[in-house]
């Protein structure tokens, strides 16, 4: 991904606002269900997730304009280093066709320093210094015991995961730094900061390997939104759905389902469809919320002149004491 302000087609000072105008546009435009015939549309849809991901977050936006960060969100590293190589997750093809490259698994070694070893390079293995007397050991004590064993570092991930795929549990497949391939199984209640241990695959050590700690990061999504275990939808509507009621194809983390649309709904409506939310740690799973938004057509001339003779008598305000 490019500069995110460029792949936004926004200003360097453009406010959340704009940014999230910018981002809502251009993800309806280039979501691949509506581009099945153009192959490249999938790349510039992540490319967008991606760069809006970075710049509606306010301290990634703060780093990546004093140059701490780049594009992708990995530390600008000074002298010439980082890059690529290292370990961490490479794509080997998750579910659905998704392919997983370096940028997505921000992976670095965390490698603990053993303060016994630090010790005994400032004063020695042994005991002590001789004395004068030619005595082995000062003060009489022997020489101290070797240490134990040491287990192999623990070695931590960053793994990022789609919104749909954290919703549905859906495994992701993932190389770790040691070139094994595993299928990871994400655990109910999965959230944005959830960290998983996976034992024995960190570094080899004398007395067997490290972990392997993976923190998950949930990917946003442009049409879907988390609440708690539930997923939010803003679903439009037309002027005539809402007055005659209509079944309209509605979008879940499942795929598409018929939602009835009862004649007389009006904006900010809230429905909901049982089951097709986040797992819950105890078992089942959220809901989705479905908030009506009626959308009145752009021939606005020819609507008003349908309804010249009419009005609406309702006390709308009346709750509010107007």
């Amino acid at each position: 991904m490019n500069d995110p302000y460029s792949t936004l087609s926004v200003a360097k000072g453009a406010s959340e606002a704009e940014i999230k105008s910018a981002y809502r546009k251009l993800a309806k435009e280039l979501h691949p269900d509506r581009n099945k015939d153009k192959p490249d549309a999938a790349e510039k849809f992540s490319d967008v997730t991606k760069a809006y991901d970075l710049l509606s977050d306010k301290d990634k936006r703060g780093q990546f304009d004093r140059g701490e960060i780049d594009a992708e969100g990995n530390p600008r590293m000074p002298f010439g280093m980082g890059g690529g190589g290292g370990g961490g997750f490479r794509g080997a093809g998750g579910p659905g066709g998704r392919q997983y490259s370096a940028r997505d698994f921000e992976g670095f070694g965390a490698e603990e320093m053993d303060l016994g070893d630090l010790f005994e390079g400032l004063f020695g293995r042994g005991g002590g210094q001789r004395s004068a007397g030619g005595m082995g050991g000062a003060q009489g004590f022997g020489r101290r015991p070797p240490p134990p064993p040491q287990q192999g570092a623990n070695t931590s991930y960053r793994l990022k995961v789609p919104f749909v795929d954290a919703a549905t549990l859906s495994p992701q497949r993932i190389t770790l730094g040691d070139g094994k391939t595993i299928d990871l199984k994400l655990p109910a209640g999965v959230e944005d900061g959830t960290q998983m241990r996976l034992k024995g695959k960190g570094e080899p050590g004398p007395a067997g390997p490290g972990d392997a700690l993976v923190t998950i990061h949930v990917e946003k999504h442009p049409f879907f939104k988390r609440e708690g275990n539930d997923v939010r939808l803003e679903l439009p509507i037309t002027l005539d759905e809402a007055v005659n009621g209509a079944k309209v194809k509605v979008l879940t983390v499942d795929g598409p389902v018929m939602l009835t649309v009862a004649a007389g709904s009006g904006s900010g409506k809230v429905l909901r469809l049982k089951g097709k939310g986040f797992s819950k740690k105890g078992g089942g799973r959220g809901d989705q919320l479905v908030a009506i938004e009626i959308q009145l057509p752009e021939d606005l001339p020819d609507l008003a002149s349908r309804l010249e003779g009419w009005k609406d008598e309702s006390k709308v305000r009346a709750e509010f004491g107007l």
